[in-house]
């Protein structure tokens, strides 16, 4: 069987893979260029995305490993068979994205984008600033990374709120809330954290009338999807400062064009969709890997750990 890894670290992948799988024919592809030979063999690809010209010479293609959450990259190619099987590597970024998250609420907290304008000019300024600790924190999308926040937000001594589709009780979330306490839930946070995944449920789900709930004083975090959010609106709220400011990792559009005001804003911190990153990446994500490569050779395909159904 044969499997293409397109990946920067694929020579690593591999290597790891093959230990455990040595009757396998690997193939490592750093880009595209050099995945067009292999594709047309494959019948596995582990991947974060690839472009429809690629897929389009997938013919023996059965099954896609994701090597991150989503798997809207390849669900929206028109090349891409509805009988390939999709799975993906949700559940490992946890403590990156909460990491990244906390990174943004603190770096919003003591201003430090005006921190490093000063240093940069030799200027001594100090400001007030605020602290976390019994501060307020709300949460859309309360899954694996969600909780692994929300139990870091408890450590800093916050009060936190949380929102999922049935309003379960989850540990370490204080406020429960369903899908229909969308608007509550805004209207009551000093921070507002968006992790929600990118469905058509949640397509811009956040727009004016959310960002005109928010207390003034609340800051807006974005490490999900960037379409979840009406980015106009949120652009509005900034300029008629409805909010006190906001930390986006995630955008409609990646990168965020040029012409983006959200660039120049102030209290307003970009960052490059690097909130699922982390130095022990591979480490954290091979062992998904491995075992639906186990379960598949086995023959158990519709039991791949986050198997997507995409068929419908």
């Amino acid at each position: 069987m044969k499997v293409l890894i397109l990946e920067e670290y694929s020579e690593y992948y591999k290597n790891k893979i093959q230990e455990d799988f040595p009757q396998l024919e690997i193939g490592a592809a750093i880009d595209e260029n050099s995945a067009t030979d292999f594709i047309e063999q494959a019948q596995i690809l582990i991947a974060i995305k690839a472009s429809d010209e690629l897929i389009s010479k997938a013919v023996n293609l059965r099954w896609i490993q994701s090597l991150i959450s989503g798997t809207d990259f390849f669900t929206k190619l028109p090349s891409l068979n509805r009988d390939v099987l999709i799975s993906s590597s949700r559940g490992i970024h946890g403590p990156q994205m909460a990491e990244t998250t906390i990174l943004l609420m603190l770096a919003l907290n003591r201003n430090l984008p005006a921190n490093f304008k000063n240093q940069e000019s030799k200027h001594w300024e100090r400001w007030p600033t605020q602290l976390l600790y019994q501060k307020s924190i709300g949460i859309l999308g309360v899954g694996t990374i969600g909780t692994e926040l929300a139990r870091i937000c408890k450590s800093f001594g916050m009060i936190v709120h949380g929102l999922t589709t049935t309003g379960r009780e989850i540990e370490w979330v204080d406020y429960p809330y369903d899908s229909s306490g969308l608007n509550e839930l805004i209207s009551r946070v000093d921070y507002l954290v968006n992790i929600l995944p990118a469905t058509p449920e949640t397509q811009k789900v956040l727009g004016l009338d959310q960002f005109s709930s928010m207390k003034r004083t609340a800051y807006y975090i974005s490490v999900g999807r960037g379409d979840t959010v009406d980015e106009e609106a949120l652009i509005q709220a900034l300029r008629n400062e409805e909010i006190a400011g906001a930390g986006l990792d995630v955008f409609a559009e990646e990168p965020l064009p040029e012409e983006s005001p959200l660039w120049n804003m102030p209290h307003v911190i970009v960052t490059p969709h690097i909130g699922g990153m982390s130095d022990i990446y591979p480490d954290q994500v091979l062992p998904n890997i491995k075992e639906n490569l186990s379960r598949y050779l086995a023959g158990e395909r519709n039991d791949l750990i986050n198997f997507v159904d995409w068929s419908k």
